[in-house]
């Protein structure tokens, strides 16, 4: 309870700066977070184009949070085992990229969510090995795949998998694409998430894996002190390759809702700003699994009403960016003091 009253505050706090930023530029702050709920499809917009609602702004917010959620569970897990995994990005570059190239051969969603969560998982895997048997730190591992396997990818795409016209990669088959693109539902063309769902349901099953289960003891045990842990009975090694391994996949599943929901190619020579974000995010949350929905849909409003806020009140796309630092910023603040005062 603690934990989310202060997530609250640092949200309550990055909003009234963020307003007074407004304020100071000769905006008005009330109509700048109206437009962004409008944008977000939480709020009514004055008109809309052709076959376009309220509704299809709404699920169009469901189908760009749901990496997120899978991308901050991926966070927040290896968190509570005492891991910094920053290489969520590569991660989900890599479980895309994988999905991508299976689905090319059996067109199958569920043939890319399988792919896709094993590729994750073994990168994560690779992490957790170097440390339990190397002691290398996660954070420069991490970093160091990132970087290879964009560039690896990268000479792939450009090579054998590039869109000459759009520049990207060949998109996904739409029979194995998990975002329903364009659905003609009551007169309106809605994109409709199918891993929404299944992102949920990996929230609720991950905060029980944490709290009622044996691994998920071990795993809070280590984290907290991996000392007291080995003297207790525990394999910390295991245990450090289990979480890094359940993360990875997690991101897995987050590059796969991604890159084969949301986006159905990949752009080359980037990996995805969203794995860095889900760090935030899972703060935001608490390192909770139920705090990340919460958090993923806060953050995911502010970055699609942006765009809207943007064009309606003249104001630029940065300062929703800055919002959005500010809470984060806060919220990692308000975690550092709490972990100061226990």
């Amino acid at each position: 309870m603690r934990k989310f009253t202060l997530s609250c505050l640092a949200i309550a706090v990055s909003l009234i700066f963020g307003a007074l930023i407004l304020w100071l530029m000769g905006k008005n702050p009330g109509d700048a977070y109206m437009s962004i709920l409008q944008g977000a499809g939480l709020m009514e917009k004055a008109r809309y184009s052709g076959r376009q609602s309220m509704f299809t702004d709404f699920m169009s917010l469901v189908d760009a949070m749901t990496p997120m959620i899978f991308a901050s569970l991926a966070v927040a897990l290896a968190l509570k085992g005492g891991f910094f995994n920053i290489g969520v990005s590569g991660q989900m570059l890599f479980a895309g990229f994988c999905a991508h190239m299976a689905a090319q051969f059996l067109p199958s969603r569920i043939v890319v969510v399988i792919v896709g969560f094993v590729a994750g998982a073994v990168v994560g895997a690779l992490i957790g090995w170097l440390k339990s048997r190397f002691n290398v730190n996660e954070v420069v591992s991490s970093i160091m795949l990132n970087s290879i396997l964009m560039y690896v990818i990268t000479f792939y795409i450009y090579t054998f998998y590039i869109n000459p016209v759009s520049r990207n990669s060949v998109s996904v088959p739409a029979a194995a694409r998990l975002t329903l693109s364009g659905f003609r539902w009551e007169g309106m063309k809605v994109d409709i998430a199918l891993a929404f769902p299944a992102a949920v349901i990996t929230a609720v099953l991950l905060h029980w894996f944490i709290n009622k289960t044996t691994y998920g003891y071990e795993i809070k045990a280590v984290g907290l002190s991996p000392r007291a842990a080995h003297y207790a009975g525990m394999n910390v090694g295991r245990t450090a390759v289990i979480t890094m391994t359940l993360s990875g996949a997690l991101a897995g599943l987050a590059g796969v809702a991604y890159y084969c929901g949301y986006l159905a190619a990949i752009q080359p020579g980037v990996t995805p700003s969203m794995g860095f974000d889900a760090i935030a995010v899972s703060l935001l949350g608490g390192n909770n699994p139920l705090g990340c929905i919460l958090a993923s849909f806060l953050i995911t409003v502010i970055s699609k009403g942006s765009v809207y806020m943007s064009s309606r009140q003249n104001i630029e796309l940065e300062i929703a960016s800055l919002i959005t630092a500010l809470i984060l910023t806060f919220a990692a603040c308000s975690a550092v003091l709490d972990r100061r005062r226990k």
